[in-house]
């Protein structure tokens, strides 16, 4: 059943109950709003609010949109960006684009004027919806963004070369639209790569990708109706979406918050009854160390943290060490890590499984309805223990990148994903992250896994984060080098990480220290080329070119 099926449901059974709050807590004066009154306060977005809307508000506010769509020429299959921050009008918005039969095409907030313009012609946009935060991205070329293409604008003052969202939507109808049968089989939504390697792809799914994710979240983490999900990662992405539809599948609340401090997170589980908070590396290592300077204390928040049952982590490596301290502070929390990629529809095509917190360090066992191998460079299946290309297969896989068939062709085979990431299986069965298959280091003929490297320095009391990319050498072809953050307060020499490094063999022991602040996007992950761009490793020969 396509995903806005379950919506439906939830507004039809438990219409009257809460379905999602907007949450920015910076007073403690926060007000509760309705969404009638969100006209009167978003002059004013960054002022200390607490919004919420029902399942009943929620669908309502998706059919007008797609209604609103539908009167403005919008067919089945055309497609509509979302640009916007995280608040309580994105995920009506995205369920009213699906539900007019478009394509819901959500942009990573991040895009300056130029990747808006790109993503939007690869994509073949139709409509552009847009939040005031972006006025000036769009503005700088809206007169080829306006060309056969709608631009409609989310908020109060709507500038010139827009139409204004709430004076449309006002008047359409509350009522599901008329766009007959809406099958798995119909395309749902385009979603970006990262971009971490160059300019995004458009990544083309069906809506079977879409309840795929959905059911697999809810299954993976036993979600119930009395969970509170924390959200806080950004909603255009693949992650923070499809881990929020497990309460959409199980009919529970959610709440969405602006503000990744440990505080704003521990005061929002505890406020809000949080039982399930998906976290990235960076702000569960904030928690842990705001605890070890004793700047947080856990006795402060007595038991309003006792709900709260499982942490869990996607969209990157995880260090071990990080679990093993969150361990120490929340000795009863379940804990899950998930693996994927916008091409298999986001996290959870590989799990730990929360039984399995014993397999720290691993990315864990295929998911629900999925299967892995890992193959060679000539595509054949490495024995256990063996590196190789971990590949996935299963209803989450995307159709294609669209208009690029090449691209397409290079990493679907026989309907398995070859995800470009390095991997090894252990005789449990469990799968292990090497690292990214662009990343791997090749120094002296040896091959070098910055990531095995970054989980050992992780587990050194002063660092903070760690990132090890290669540097071109005259000799040895390239040679590691590790780009060290050091945790507020402490201090740390080169030759006291070289001396904690002898426990490595020598071949993966760091040639070069870098102290330096290591840059993440918004989802978490480590921004590898611009360290390279930062420290001349884009001077290296491509591999291709290697004999």
């Amino acid at each position: 059943m396509p995903v806005m099926e379950y919506l439906e449901r939830n507004a039809y059974l438990y219409g009257d109950e809460v379905a999602l709050v907007e949450l920015n807590p910076a007073e403690p004066d926060s007000r509760r709003t309705s969404w009638k009154e969100f006209n009167l306060i978003e002059s004013n977005r960054f002022s200390p609010y607490r919004r919420e809307i029902t399942w009943s508000v929620f669908d309502e506010k998706a059919n007008r949109c797609a209604n609103l769509l539908i009167e403005r020429g919008v067919k089945r299959g055309d497609k509509v960006a979302i640009l916007m921050y995280n608040c309580l009008e994105w995920l009506p918005i995205y369920f009213g684009v699906l539900k007019s039969g478009a394509i819901a095409v959500p942009f990573n907030f991040r895009y300056d004027a130029a990747e808006i313009l790109y993503c939007a012609e690869l994509a073949e946009v139709d409509v552009i919806l847009f939040g005031p935060e972006f006025i000036g991205r769009i503005e700088a070329n809206a007169e080829r963004l306006s060309q056969g293409r709608l631009l409609i604008f989310v908020g109060d003052n709507c500038p010139s070369f827009a139409e204004s969202y709430h004076l449309l939507a006002a008047n359409c109808s509350s009522h599901k639209p008329d766009v007959g049968l809406i099958t798995e089989d119909d395309y749902g939504a385009i979603y970006f790569s990262s971009g971490t390697t160059g300019f995004p792809k458009a990544i083309l799914h069906k809506h079977r990708s879409l309840t795929q994710a959905a059911q697999m979240e809810q299954k993976h983490h036993r979600t119930s109706r009395e969970d509170t999900f924390l959200c806080i990662p950004p909603l255009y992405h693949t992650g923070a979406k499809f881990h929020w539809m497990g309460s959409l599948v199980a009919g529970s609340k959610a709440v969405l918050l602006k503000g990744t401090k440990p505080e704003i997170i521990l005061d929002a589980v505890s406020k809000e009854h949080c039982t399930i908070v998906w976290l990235l590396v960076p702000w569960a290592q904030d928690i842990v160390d705001a605890f070890g300077r004793g700047d947080l204390e856990l006795i402060d928040y007595g038991h309003t943290l006792d709900q709260w049952r499982l942490m869990h982590i996607g969209a990157q490596p995880v260090p071990p060490s990080l679990i093993h301290r969150w361990k120490e502070y929340f000795p009863h929390h379940d804990y899950d890590t998930n693996y994927g990629l916008s091409e298999s529809t986001g996290p959870g095509c590989v799990h730990l499984g929360l039984e399995n917190v014993h397999k720290v360090g691993s990315i864990g066992v295929p998911g629900y309805r999925w299967e892995c191998k890992i193959i060679d460079e000539h595509g054949d299946e490495v024995k256990r223990g063996e590196v190789g290309e971990l590949c996935v297969k299963g209803p989450g896989v995307m159709t294609c990148y669209y208009n690029d068939p090449k691209a397409t062709a290079e990493v679907l085979k026989d309907g398995w994903l070859l995800t470009g990431d390095m991997a090894m299986q252990d005789e449990d069965g469990f799968y292990f992250l090497v690292d990214r298959k662009k990343d791997v280091i090749i120094s002296g003929g040896e091959n070098i896994y910055p990531v095995q490297i970054e989980d050992f320095l992780h587990a050194y009391e002063p660092v903070k984060d760690v990132a090890v990319i290669g540097l071109p050498d005259r000799r040895l072809g390239e040679i590691s080098a590790a780009i060290i953050e050091i945790k507020e307060g402490e201090t740390c020499t080169e030759e006291e990480i070289n001396r904690f490094c002898l426990e490595l063999p020598r071949y993966k022991r760091p040639k070069k220290i870098i102290f330096a602040d290591v840059p993440r996007n918004a989802t978490g992950k480590i921004e590898k080329p611009a360290l390279r761009k930062r420290y001349g490793a884009d001077q290296l020969v491509s591999r291709e070119n290697r004999s």
